[in-house]
């Protein structure tokens, strides 16, 4: 493929940079505990320092795989498919969501949010970065803002990020797993104090998982 017509269809999110793709538990937010299967995609300009994927940021590392061919790394049993990155919504998730749909696949988004919106999604879990913040639509659309505490100043971040997610939204605090035992206590006397957040932990690193 030349490079010219290789990179209209990266636009257009037909191919796009396959970090990895694997089936496991879902270890974080609303819906931990699920069996899910993770397509990571490869790529991101938001650069927090504490990321623990940092190998993701780079999407020239990875390899342009067709929809198609990425559709068939998927486990057939799996009817959840989890879309994370690096940053999702760098790329055009349209081809990619529209054809899991027709699997009849749930489709569910883990993104910062800094890009616009694009695919079909059914569950939206928003992680904003005080680096690139969100775009007004992602906080509309969302159905669960996680937010990673890794020193006090992110609880009030969190409480910034609150107000502009809708009422059925669900809140959570998620320790940095570098920090966990230093901001665990700050993020216990937060919910006490505001029940309406609730805890993420990163389970799968409990588990000794991917």
């Amino acid at each position: 493929m030349n490079q010219s017509l290789e990179k209209i269809k990266v636009n257009n999110g037909k191919i796009l940079p396959l970090m990895d793709t694997f089936t496991t538990i879902q270890g974080e937010g609303f819906h931990s505990g699920k069996s899910a299967h993770f397509l990571r995609i490869g790529g991101c300009d938001i650069g927090c320092h504490w990321c623990d994927i940092k190998e993701s940021w780079n999407s020239d590392l990875y390899p342009l795989v067709k929809i198609g061919n990425i559709i068939e790394t998927i486990n057939p049993s799996t009817d959840l498919i989890i879309i994370s990155g690096g940053e999702p919504l760098i790329w055009d998730m349209m081809p990619l969501t529209d054809a899991l749909k027709k699997m009849n696949k749930k489709v569910h988004l883990e993104t910062s949010g800094a890009y616009p919106l694009s695919g079909y999604w059914d569950w939206i879990c928003l992680s904003p970065k005080k680096n690139k913040p969100p775009i007004p639509e992602l906080f509309e659309k969302a159905d669960e803002l996680k937010i990673i505490v890794h020193n006090k100043h992110d609880l009030t971040f969190a409480k910034q990020n609150a107000k502009y997610v809708e009422r059925d939204c669900i809140l959570f605090l998620q320790p940095e797993w570098s920090v966990k035992k230093k901001v665990m206590p700050l993020i216990g006397k937060f919910i006490l104090e505001n029940p309406n957040w609730r805890l993420s932990l990163q389970t799968h690193k409990y588990l000794g998982i991917k």
